[in-house]
């Protein structure tokens, strides 16, 4: 893979620091569950299947450090790592889908020795990781077949490898339409504020020489009216089991503009995404995150002292705007609670 998001490098979890880029390249490395959740939290890594991929590994490397010992005290240790790694952020649920895999397996074993549950837990990250790249090529080749030879796609934030254990969602579905030989292009929007299309999403781009225009976010609307935008592709953090989908904030902005200009919206997510618990997009949890973010960027302030600042990290598209989601197993045509229910179920039913 030209971006390889994490890896692991020496018995620890090396992920690749998005919060410098482009203007670095470097690595952090994570030795324990506390650590990977501080990277989640100060999204050092960030996009919802690479969260749970990285927080898989998170249990897996404390179970690593715990290993050997008594069970009374590596299970202690593991309940505290999962609780570590659960509360680093509240929107993507591919982290609590893969925290609960990987109790799952841990429960399990309930007298098996603590050296073999390690062993196992490793064995089970290193699965959701190669799981998340296989489910991302699938998505991409489905995806790929709804756009036409020249399409010219919009994508709000990252949804790409940067996000994923590799290939991507959204961008995984436009460079597997590239590999299939069509002259796609893409229009990435800046993504404030937090900058993952101007800074991620181009980076990835140009690293795999696929064009790309970046524009800002307020931008949409007039090159949707002048004909400069065939599709849009975004990715998810949480779909709703009507069909509703949380992502990043400004998503439904988007999704409203396109409804507007008769342009299809689609959105690329795992089955992973889906979280058939929550009604509608109304009982996703909405994060809110620092006031700094929205204040100024890295050591650069332009807002006055004392300003009150709201910093919703995601918001909610309604089903009813959204063409349809793509996932590993298909394509759900105009999503709603009887169709994501039947993929859902189907997808289940062909996985035993």
């Amino acid at each position: 893979m030209s971006v390889e998001t994490m890896r692991i490098e020496n018995g620890f979890l090396q992920l690749i620091d998005q919060r410098v880029l482009p203007l670095a390249f470097e690595t952090v490395m994570c030795r324990n569950a506390a650590e990977t959740a501080e990277a989640i939290r100060s999204m050092v890594v960030r996009g919802a299947p690479a969260i749970g991929c990285a927080a898989a590994y998170g249990v897996a490397l404390e179970a690593r450090i715990a290993a050997g010992q008594m069970r009374p005290i590596f299970d202690a240790t593991l309940e505290q790592a999962f609780s570590i790694l659960a509360a680093s952020r509240p929107t993507a649920v591919n982290l609590f889908w893969a925290l609960e895999r990987m109790r799952r397996l841990w429960t399990q074993q309930g007298h098996m020795p603590s050296d073999e549950v390690a062993a196992l837990l490793f064995h089970e990250a290193c699965a959701i990781f190669e799981e998340d790249i296989a489910a991302n090529r699938a998505m991409g080749a489905h995806g790929a077949a709804l756009l036409t030879q020249d399409a010219r796609v919009l994508t709000h934030c990252n949804a790409g490898a940067l996000a994923t254990a590799g290939h991507g969602t959204a961008l995984g579905v436009i460079r597997s339409a590239v590999e299939a030989g069509k002259n796609i292009s893409v229009i990435a929007d800046e993504t404030r504020p937090f900058l993952q299309g101007a800074r991620l999403t181009a980076w990835e781009m140009v690293q795999e020489k696929i064009p790309v225009t970046l524009i800002a976010d307020n931008m949409a609307g007039h090159m949707m009216k002048s004909g400069a935008i065939d599709a849009v592709i975004v990715g998810a953090d949480r779909i709703a089991a009507n069909g509703d989908v949380a992502n990043k904030i400004g998503t439904y902005m988007v999704a409203v503009l396109a409804a507007r200009h008769n342009i299809p919206f689609y959105v690329a997510a795992p089955l992973s995404t889906f979280d058939l618990s929550a009604a509608s997009g109304d009982a996703i949890p909405i994060e809110e995150r620092s006031a700094d973010e929205v204040t100024g960027f890295r050591n650069v302030r332009w807002a006055p002292e004392g300003v009150l600042v709201a910093n919703p990290a995601f918001d909610v598209t309604p089903a009813e705007l959204i063409a349809a989601i793509i996932t590993e197993k298909g394509v759900i045509s105009r999503p709603d609670r009887n169709t994501v229910a039947a993929h859902c179920s189907a997808a289940n039913m062909n996985k035993t």
